[in-house]
């Protein structure tokens, strides 16, 4: 397959609400889209990078010039271009694993689609529909975080996810918990948290969560080791775990029993199986996070979320939960699972006259 070129599209689409984490609130999500074009067809991608560089160092504008300038004129040499050939083209250029990904996942949607493979058969999905939680963000006061959780139970979300921080952790999920019973409840705490809170966390083994993600930052292994230690609720790492060999030390040194996979943090969808695959081998479960993707990122999520190590709910929610409109076709709820596409590639491609109504800028990038 040879590479004629890849589109870059900035998109901004008003979501449903504020959406309020550690890293900040978001009441847009900008996003970058990819159209990879080849001589054999097309392919989409979708970077998960926002607007400012809150959750890593990468954000839309950035990961625009980098992709512009460095990573798709760096696959200009590359003859029989597929996927796989993408992240070893490209390695000489450092971190940047977010606009790596799209970049990746845009060519594998064009081999597959062209190919007539859906991306869930191609990662080796078993599953035709996956469980599906939501992530709440930070609220303005319990009552208003007590009706939000309520009406996704309603919904029929299998799965709450709260998101902590210091100041906002113990009383939020005591509420959460003494009012709606037996649910399948954890926390995020995106990395907000340091050694000297210990302490604080410790009080969350009280509310018998199914998990904490990332309490510490995203580099300190050993302090989620020695939490792990002193905490009975399972340890989840997202932020800390940016690869293969990353998710491999992690587990060495015993800093978690639960793995977030995001494929775009780790660099794209074939990494992702990869650390699926180590964690499987391992016994640790995994499931798919989300990072307020349009109905393109969310597509290619479901297919690697009906993998066999991902027995955990993950943040796969339907479109409606952060779009009122969305670019592709909505994704759904129903009896608490969204069905995997069942397409060509990742089985959507967005809405010509949706796409052009969100769509702030387009760069074209030829390759030589």
């Amino acid at each position: 397959m040879k590479l004629e070129g890849v589109e870059i599209l900035k998109v901004s689409i008003p979501l449903v609400g504020a959406f309020r984490t550690s890293f900040g609130t978001e009441a847009v999500r900008e996003t970058l889209l990819l159209r990879a074009v080849t001589d054999e067809g097309e392919g989409w991608g979708e970077c998960g990078a926002s607007e400012a560089p809150l959750y890593s160092g990468e954000y839309t504008h950035g990961a625009a010039d980098v992709l512009s300038r460095h990573l798709i004129p760096g696959l200009s040499g590359v003859t029989d271009l597929d996927a796989h050939s993408v992240a070893p083209a490209l390695s000489a250029f450092k971190e940047n694993r977010l606009a790596k990904a799209a970049l990746e996942t845009a060519i594998l949607d064009a081999d597959l689609r062209a190919r007539g493979i859906p991306l869930s058969y191609a990662l080796g999905a078993v599953r035709q529909s996956v469980a599906c939680g939501v992530s709440v963000g930070i609220a303005d006061s319990i009552p208003e975080l007590l009706d939000t959780v309520e009406g996704y139970l309603a919904d029929g979300y299998l799965r709450i996810k709260l998101k902590i921080e210091p100041g906002w952790d113990i009383e939020p999920v005591r509420a959460v918990r003494e009012r709606f019973g037996d649910i399948m409840l954890q926390v995020d705490a995106n990395a907000s948290y340091e050694r000297s809170d210990i302490d604080d966390l410790l009080e969350l083994d009280a509310f018998a969560l199914s998990l904490v993600e990332q309490p510490l930052p995203a580099d300190d292994l050993l302090g989620h080791a020695m939490l792990g230690r002193r905490l009975s609720t399972p340890i989840c790492l997202d932020e800390s775990i940016l690869s293969a060999r990353a998710a491999a030390t992690a587990i060495d040194l015993d800093a978690c029993r639960i793995v977030n996979i995001k494929p775009g943090r780790v660099g794209g969808y074939l990494e992702a199986r990869r650390i699926h695959d180590l964690c499987v081998a391992h016994g640790i479960p995994v499931w798919c996070g989300g990072m307020l993707e349009t109905g393109v990122g969310r597509a290619a999520n479901l297919a690697l979320a009906a993998l066999p190590g991902f027995t955990l709910p993950g943040d796969t929610s339907a479109s409606e939960r952060y779009f009122a409109e969305d670019i592709t076709p909505p994704f759904r709820l129903v009896d608490g699972h969204i069905a995997v596409p069942t397409g060509p590639g990742i089985g959507v491609t967005p809405d010509p006259d949706l796409l052009a109504r969100f769509t702030v800028s387009r760069e074209w990038v030829p390759v030589a």
